[in-house]
């Protein structure tokens, strides 16, 4: 019998679904009769990248201009909801113009999609209704009028199958936003009163820096001006490969013969290249150049970001020399120092920053650039402290003193650093804090601040009588005081927010990493950060309404501090990357001031002689040459008790001959002239060392205890490449005593495996009918126990260690003889493959099991028991012993049957090496000269820090040797690097025949070559007395 209340629920809930069903085609029937359909909104193309970043910048300008339609804009949405959430919110605000209505249009569907209101019907329609409704009312058995079905009047319509809906593509207009740069408030200006003029009055007098050269022989003549028409051609090689192959971007790729844009796409190799075009009297190029840099629109950029120090030396740098080498004002190439002062008006907004210490990182765009910021905490020396030439010579030129005033402030804050002392007194570590804030104080402060809070609020408490309830688990800081549920911390506090790196496309010239001087990425670009965020990142200062108002992490309180060391932990201190043209531009910088700005010289005499004492190595090499080179230390501030030094042999340190040579002549300091020429003789020593002539970017030397007293010793040198040269010994000592214990183990395997053998015979010819005699002397030896006779002479004659002790004491104890042969043998062997795994060889177990005793129970072994005079055959059942060769098998036996004997498998291992043979397998491998440890990076890039060194030299001594040694590194540099449209960088100099990269940089045109030609040059040309020289070699004019 059914029972309904078991169905009930189901009965009920049929019939609301049904009535559901009914109420829902009832709302159906106004969507059937209505003719239109709603517009459709187009999915997205499947074809769309969405690899590029959301614009931010762009996405308002859609939304303060709506008529550029939000349907073409080239590009695609990044995948941050947070961003398309609010670019939504901002969407549904914009009022929609509503589409002029088309007459000619039927009903239904239109050509935008758009939905038209019903219209009134007209007399014909009413009848033909009215007709229809009395044909409906009249007698089912009356036989239907048959009428001709009507023609419906609808206009043909032009389909598109590809559109999917939405907006008509033929009225999609594509559209490119392009974001220049504005110039915007400044958050931190700098009042007229306290800006930093440029010194004036007459300029000091300075020591003549260059040798008075005297009138060259014919034949000498003959052949300088021979290679200078080499240099010249490989010169023009270059430029023509990047004008017809990369005209207009960055860098030209010399072996695909296309380009590269690693910078901001303003033409760095133009720029670059435009006062060595003067120099080499490439006149016509050269006009070229300058017509095409008035096209630069350095307003803006495909780069979100400026690296700072890059674009200095190498774009305003650039630009300024060309004006001055070309005659400045009267040269009539005004459009060189206009589009300098352009672009010097975009980096200024780089100092904006509350200690004026700038952000080296730029993101130029308004949307971002009129936020507030600071300084990195990790800011690189060299990028810091290489700006204060081109801004000051460009203060010169346009008489504004805001240029100067920029980088006045970062030299202050140098001089104060070096005053106050670092862990190697006079010179600075690679990274220094430029953000003016002194976290340490600010923790303590805001220590000491929640404190004081939580004390007014406890006093306030108890004076109203109650107490706050701490809830469990709420955070308390070290000083007690109660901070509250985690939930409630601010939003932006750090702990919540990352550090966001936008490092540049490659590496910096001057630096070995691109470190962490990055800014924030424009999708997370908000007013939210604060002063206690890295460089670039915005913040928003508030005020206090009183001293005991609490603070968010978020709103902190800087205290103030100048330039410490950055990168809490190691320092590192040395003369190359990241580092380098900091002390440069000292020496130089007193020459563009013409000595009116003390600052200088006294900064540059500290360094060297922090050098001198700290850094200078001699390296030992066979012949005893008399060079230097200088090493890195790294140090936690314990200096010099925890000193790690590097004895570096870096192309980036090859500068520092020059520099020493420059600042002994102008300061005079003739021992510094001297350094100069060993420093830039070791550069020289390291060209020639290598397979292909040419030095690599970074490799270690050994260094000599003394400069005065260095001898070649081949076994110090054989010590440094082989540091575990006394373990390495040792190992092979331990290998050949383990090598003739494996041997004895193996010897003993033979004996007995020639025992074994002797038995399986014996065994065998008693089965072929031998005399009882012979089976008892079988047995005797093989399975003695088994019921059969054993003499004294047996016991004797087939015990394996020749002993009759062990048989007797079997007999004794009541076990066979066999047993107890049998135990002994597998005894020895399992402690010699012991023996022999402990040496580690590699041994695999697998002896066999000893033979049964007669009277054991052979049911164990798988079979029926047996009688003592009964050899039964046994089959095994048991799987595991089916598997199992030596104890199971299917194969029948007898009990007298031999187990298989199975050799342990002993590996030799593999024989190590000598120390002698590892460091002369290393020295071939590597290919390592006498006098280097390592080529940590054997890679070239064209560099020009070695010739600049050896040209500087030669114009301060006269010395033509120098011309000699450029010569060879010139021959050996084109020889290698040389390609069909220019130059590239190669990646190992330790190979005679080293592969290209494809890569040709700016200042293979800005740098190297120009150093070269200069080198081989009338000595007057471009003379150190008149002219003094940026870190990208250009040269900007001495005041007079």
């Amino acid at each position: 019998m059914l029972r309904l209340r078991r169905y009930r629920y189901f009965v009920l809930a049929a019939a609301i679904v049904l009535f559901l069903l009914y109420r829902v085609s009832q709302n159906s029937d106004p969507w059937d009769s209505f003719g239109g359909k709603l517009p459709s909104t187009k999915p997205p193309n499947s074809n769309t990248d969405y690899s590029t970043t959301f614009d931010e910048s762009e996405t308002i300008e859609k939304i303060k201009n709506p008529t550029h339609g939000n349907h073409g804009v080239s590009g695609s949405y990044a995948k941050d909801e947070d961003a398309d959430a609010g670019a939504e919110r901002e969407l549904n605000k914009i009022k929609i113009p509503e589409l002029k209505e088309n007459d000619d249009a039927s009903d239904g569907v239109s050509g935008g999609g758009s939905r038209r209101p019903p219209t009134k019907p007209t007399a014909e329609e009413e009848e033909e209704e009215k007709d229809d409704s009395d044909e409906d009312d009249s007698d089912d058995a009356t036989p239907a009028k048959t009428t001709p079905a009507p023609v419906i009047d609808i206009p043909d319509r032009k389909v598109n199958y590809d559109n999917k809906g939405g907006f008509d593509e033929e009225d999609t207009v594509a559209t490119t936003t392009v974001i220049h740069w504005e110039k915007v408030s400044e958050h931190f200006p700098v009042p007229t009163e306290s800006i930093i003029h440029l010194p004036t009055g007459k300029p000091e007098r300075i020591p003549t820096i260059q040798y008075q050269f005297k009138q060259e022989s014919a034949e000498a003549r003959e052949k300088r001006l021979a290679r200078l028409r080499m240099v010249e051609a490989e010169a023009r090689r270059a430029w023509d490969g990047y004008k017809k192959y990369a005209w207009m971007h960055d860098e030209l790729s010399p072996v695909s013969k296309k380009f590269r844009d690693p910078f901001c796409g303003w033409a760095a190799t133009l720029v670059d290249s435009l006062d060595t075009l003067w120099i080499m009297g490439m006149k016509d190029e050269f006009e070229d150049a300058v017509k095409a840099v008035g096209d630069i629109d350095f307003t803006t950029s495909s780069r979100s970001e400026i690296p700072v120090f890059e674009t200095t030396i190498r774009y305003l740098g650039g630009l300024i020399a060309a004006y001055d080498v070309s005659g400045g004002k009267a040269g009539g190439y005004t459009v060189l120092l206009d589009k300098a002062v352009e672009l010097a008006e975009i980096l200024m907004g780089v100092f904006d920053t509350p200690n004026r210490m700038p952000v080296l990182y730029y993101n130029w765009k308004p949307t971002f650039a009129s936020l507030p910021k600071r300084a990195s905490t990790g800011a690189g020396l060299a990028e810091l402290g290489s700006l204060s030439m081109e801004f000051t010579r460009l203060a010169q030129l346009t008489k504004d003193d805001k240029y100067y005033d920029a980088v006045a402030r970062i030299t202050d804050a140098l001089y104060d650093l070096q005053k106050r002392g670092t862990s190697i007194p006079g010179i600075f570590p690679d990274r220094v804090d430029a953000s003016g804030c002194n976290k340490t104080a600010e923790a303590e402060l805001a220590s000491q601040r929640a404190a004081e809070i939580a004390e007014s609020q406890e006093v306030l408490d108890e004076s109203s009588g109650s107490r706050p309830i701490r809830p469990f688990g709420d955070k308390t800081d070290i000083s007690g005081s109660y901070q509250g549920p985690r939930h409630e911390q601010a939003p932006n506090s750090d702990s919540n927010q990352g550090e966001s790196e936008l490092g540049g496309p490659r590496p910096l010239k001057r630096r070995s990493d691109a470190g962490e001087d990055k800014l924030l990425d424009e999708s997370l670009a908000t007013p939210s950060k604060t002063l206690e965020d890295d460089e670039g990142v915005p913040f928003t200062p508030k005020q206090l309404s009183s001293p005991n108002q609490a603070r968010s992490p978020g709103q902190s309180e800087c205290v103030p501090q100048g330039l410490t060391a950055g990168h809490y932990g190691l320092e590192s201190y040395s003369m190359g990357g990241a580092q380098d043209s900091a002390y440069e531009y000292f020496p130089k910088q007193y020459l563009l001031l013409g000595g009116l700005e003390p600052k200088y010289r006294t900064m540059h005499l500290k360094v060297v002689e922090a050098v001198k004492q700290s850094l200078l190595f001699r390296p030992m090499v066979p012949d005893d040459r008399d060079m230097l080179f200088s090493a890195k230390v790294t140090t936690r501030g314990n200096f010099p008790d925890d000193a790690v030094t590097d004895y570096e042999i870096a192309h980036l340190t090859c500068f520092l001959g020059g520099m020493f040579g420059l600042g002994g002549k102008i300061f005079d300091q003739p021992m510094d002239v001297e350094i100069g020429k060993k420093l830039a003789d070791g550069c020289v020593w390291a060209y020639e060392s290598t397979p292909s002539g040419i030095m690599p970017e970074g490799a270690s030397a050994v260094p000599c205890e003394s400069v005065n007293n260095c001898h070649w010793n081949e076994t110090v040198w054989w010590r440094v490449l082989d540091p575990l040269a006394d373990t390495r010994d040792a190992q092979l000592a331990d290998y050949n005593a383990r090598k003739e214990e494996l041997q004895a183990i193996k010897t003993q395997q033979e004996k007995e495996k020639k025992l074994a053998a002797e038995a399986e015979n014996r065994v065998a010819v008693g089965t072929g009918g031998e005399d009882e005699s012979s089976k008892e002397h079988i047995a005797g030896s093989g399975d003695a126990g088994w019921g059969d006779k054993v003499t004294d002479e047996d016991d004797e004659s087939h015990s394996v260690d020749g002993s009759t002790s062990k048989l007797r004491e079997g007999r004794i104890t009541g076990r066979s003889v066999a047993e107890t042969d049998a135990e002994g043998v597998q005894e020895r062997r399992s402690t010699e493959i012991e023996q022999a795994s402990h040496s580690d060889g590699h041994v695999e177990k697998r002896l066999p099991p000893p033979p049964p005793e007669k009277n054991a129970d052979r049911s164990k072994l798988g079979g029926a028991p047996a009688s003592d005079d009964t050899v039964t055959p046994t089959k095994t059942t048991n799987l595991k012993d089916a598997l199992d060769m030596n104890e199971g098998s299917t194969i029948e036996r007898d009990a007298d049957q031999i187990p298989l004997q199975v050799e342990p498998i002993i590996d030799e291992p593999a024989r190590p090496q000598s120390h002698k043979e590892y460091v002369q397998d290393r020295i071939k491998t590597e290919r390592i000269p006498p006098g280097f440890s390592n080529v940590l990076f054997p890679n070239y890039i064209l560099r020009p820090e070695a010739i600049e060194s050896v040209w500087y030299m030669y114009r301060i001594t006269g010395d033509t040797s120098w011309q000699d040694k450029g010569w060879r590194m010139f021959e050996a540099i084109i020889r290698n690097t040389q390609t069909e449209a220019g130059h590239s960088a190669i990646d190992n100099v330790m190979s005679p025949n080293p592969s290209k990269t494809n890569e040709m940089e700016s200042f293979w045109i800005a740098e190297t070559l120009k150093y070269f030609y200069l080198l081989y040059s009338e000595p007057d040309l471009m003379s150190l007395d008149e002219w003094v020289i940026n870190t990208e070699a250009h040269f900007f004019k001495r005041p007079t």
